[in-house]
């Protein structure tokens, strides 16, 4: 289906009327005591298009924190001017455990499956660290200027939360440390992920940062950050990586790259067409959206977007 068959409002109209019943279904991440305080019932679902339209339905215009989706951008940071060191640090292959496991990462000698699961991404922000010095206003000021907010910054309550609740990402940093894969000290790493990860956004605005991908690794200026072939393994490892333990029922019921977070928010994009915001804080046994993956699901029917 082209995309001037596709009608978004009666799309975003479907989604709403497909989700509205679900609303509050899940548990919203309470073992991180600020997410835990987040009201359960709120579903936000925003498109992006590659020529600049934004389309919303429900609270776009709530903040709520970004949590792993940040793995995304500071990813995109590391392998901006084609740098494949990371990968000598990092593996590209879904997990099969939990995103937080110290078994796996014990097992396999301090060197993480894939960049979108915890120690991955301790990897990568130790690497951005390394490579910038200020890991954190690095993808700060990138996600300024994709959403087009010059105010959009961590949430301190939820840095203090993250830090007094981080000991099993503390267990994971110095794990790999003791293998040799950290090259920043471990307190300054963690200090730098628990603050990116406390971003908070609104819907409508992470639609518009994942244009970034969307148009294969062009910012919205108008400038290259990545080239396409950097873009498009991004979104690969998003496919097979970005929902936790969850990535093959997503290919199979949304059929597109996707990166979640436990604040509830699932990225998803169709590349060279649209990006996709899905929001809402209730979470399944796996860690992702229930009226997120419900809304993706829903959107892909309608207009048959898949990267299958």
């Amino acid at each position: 289906m082209s995309d001037d068959d596709i009608d978004l409002e009666d799309v975003l109209a479907l989604v709403m009327e497909r989700v509205r019943p679900r609303i509050g279904e899940g548990r919203v991440a309470d073992y991180i005591p600020e997410l835990g305080r987040v009201d359960p019932a709120r579903f936000g679902f925003a498109v992006a298009t590659t020529e600049g339209e934004v389309h919303t339905v429900g609270d776009t215009g709530v903040r709520f924190s970004m949590q792993s989706i940040t793995k995304v951008f500071t990813l995109a940071l590391v392998t901006q001017k084609g740098d494949t060191h990371i990968w000598d640090r990092v593996l590209r292959e879904p997990s099969g455990n939990a995103f937080n496991s110290l078994y796996q990462l014990e097992f396999e000698n301090g060197v993480p499956r894939n960049p979108f699961i915890n120690p991955g991404a301790l990897v990568v922000t130790d690497e951005l660290l390394a490579n910038t010095g200020d890991a954190f206003t690095a993808l700060r000021d990138l996600l300024r200027a994709e959403t087009g907010d010059p105010d959009l910054d961590a949430d301190e309550v939820t840095a203090r939360s993250e830090q007094e609740s981080g000991d099993r990402n503390r267990s994971l940093a110095y794990l790999m440390a003791g293998f040799g894969n950290m090259r920043n000290p471990v307190p300054d790493v963690l200090d730098h992920y628990f603050r990116q990860c406390s971003i908070t956004i609104t819907t409508e605005e992470l639609a518009r940062a994942g244009l970034l991908l969307a148009r294969h690794g062009v910012r919205g200026d108008g400038s290259r950050m990545l080239d396409r072939a950097a873009a498009r393994r991004i979104m690969a490892i998003m496919l097979t990586c970005g929902t936790y333990d969850a990535a093959g029922d997503f290919a199979y019921r949304v059929g597109l790259p996707c990166k979640s977070g436990v604040g509830g928010g699932i990225l998803a994009v169709v590349p060279g067409r649209y990006s996709i915001a899905a929001w809402g804080p209730g979470l399944d046994a796996k860690g992702n959206s229930v009226t997120g993956a419900l809304a993706l699901d829903t959107f892909t029917e309608a207009t048959h977007c898949s990267v299958f």
